[in-house]
């Protein structure tokens, strides 16, 4: 008998335990999660991102990745394919906050189409590099703000060469002068993420209020601001792109490297060489 009773204690401790912390992490999952680092670190992996520009449901793959690593951290590379993934959906789906949750990935996923920057084939040289940024960490901080977003730094050091597009289908809903971002332009995409290009060197015809299509002309990469209107060369030229979550009380960032990453697969070309 006590025999029995070991082994009913050690299936137990086996089957049911696991099951009472997965279930406890479920249920724990609330609107605040979007705020914490591990969301808006939005650190993903690069086969978790080749994996995304296959499906199209690349939202629902992000987001269950990030929840499995915010409560089960260090499984980094545990997933075997998009359905092994995707199945993880299945309990997370007992949440009360797991609409809202993934909605905000919607946000940020859901309209990305392009790489914001166009290249030449005929000019191979003319390119751009980005970093995951360092501080990024020390910015997601509550209550901090500091150097939110990646800089897309260009090769060639000249401002009004390179052209830049909207990664996404959207509304133009702010441009003009900023002290710090030099003359920008914000995009609202249909799910509702925003888009922020800054340091720009001018713009295409475009105006608040007008609808624009993924990878359409938006303006060109520069070095405006830091300064008074019109302020140009305080930096190299580059393009800095923001992504935000608008949320009632508050703007949310997010990183945009592993955003950009996937959309290194979809990269626009102009037709004549610089």
């Amino acid at each position: 008998m006590q025999f029995l009773i070991l082994v009913l204690l050690l299936l137990f401790e086996g089957i049911a335990i696991p099951k009472l912390q997965n279930d406890a992490a479920y249920f724990s999952l609330d609107p605040e999660l979007i705020k914490g680092n591990t969301f808006r670190s939005h650190e993903l992996t690069t086969d978790l991102i080749q994996a995304m520009r296959k499906s199209e449901e690349p939202a629902r793959i992000a987001g269950v990745y990030l929840l499995e690593q915010q409560f089960h951290p260090g499984q980094r590379d545990v997933f075997g394919s998009e359905d092994d993934l995707l199945r993880k959906t299945i309990p997370w789906q007992k949440s009360p906050a797991y609409s809202s949750y993934m909605a905000a990935c919607e946000k940020i996923w859901s309209d990305v189409r392009y790489f914001p920057v166009m290249f030449w084939k005929e000019k191979p040289d003319l390119t751009v590099t980005f970093e995951d940024p360092a501080d990024v960490r020390t910015h997601l901080r509550p209550g901090k703000r500091g150097h939110e977003g990646t800089d897309l730094m260009a090769s060639k050091n000249e401002r009004g060469i390179f052209p830049i597009v909207s990664m996404t289908d959207g509304t133009v809903t702010s441009k003009g002068w900023l002290p710090k971002g030099g003359w920008r332009l914000g995009i609202t995409s249909t799910h509702g993420g925003y888009f922020y290009y800054a340091h720009l060197d001018s713009y295409a015809d475009v105006e608040v209020g007008d609808e624009v299509e993924a990878g359409d002309l938006i303006g060109y990469m520069g070095d405006s601001g830091y300064g008074k209107e019109g302020t140009t060369g305080q930096f190299p030229v580059h393009l800095h792109l923001g992504i935000y979550l608008e949320e009632p009380e508050e703007e949310i960032s997010i990183n945009p490297y592993w955003i950009l990453k996937y959309a290194e697969g979809s990269q626009l070309f102009v037709t004549n060489p610089a």
